[in-house]
């Protein structure tokens, strides 16, 4: 099981980077995790790896519980190489052909999310899921 976490621009705030690496490490207690930042959205295409299954952050994606989202992470991992690639895209989303050749959309909220916020709640979903397929405290499901 992987994840790579792709997105257009730098979370540059000291304090939502420390965050962000906090998650990090408790995802990496269960899977390999990889975070790929590229200067715009126009560079994310050519960041995906190639054999990674493709989810795309989108507003209009499906909206989850985190019970869902731990059946669907697992679903995904289960697929090809198991390595699961969420695209986080820039100020104007993530680019039109990428959007359709993902395999899925998510959608974090139907609220508007700056794009650091999003990848520090991107990530603890992913650890919130790992910890419900384990059956641990965390999630509380």
């Amino acid at each position: 099981m992987k994840f790579v976490i792709l997105a257009a621009g730098k979370l540059k705030e000291r304090e939502v980077r420390a965050i962000a690496d906090d998650y990090l490490g408790r995802i990496r207690r269960y899977a390999k995790c990889d975070e790929i930042e590229v200067k715009s959205a126009a560079d994310l295409a050519a960041a995906v790896p190639k054999d990674a299954l493709l989810v795309a952050l989108e507003v209009d994606g499906d909206a989850l519980t985190s019970t869902e989202l731990s059946k669907r992470v697992e679903r995904w991992c289960s697929t090809g190489k198991g390595m699961v690639a969420f695209v986080i895209g820039g100020a104007e989303g993530i680019p039109k052909e990428l959007s359709r050749s993902a395999a899925a959309r998510l959608s974090l909220s139907k609220l508007t999310l700056p794009h650091r916020l999003a990848r520090v709640l991107l990530l603890e979903q992913l650890y919130r899921s790992l910890s419900i397929l384990r059956g641990e405290p965390y999630a509380r499901e």
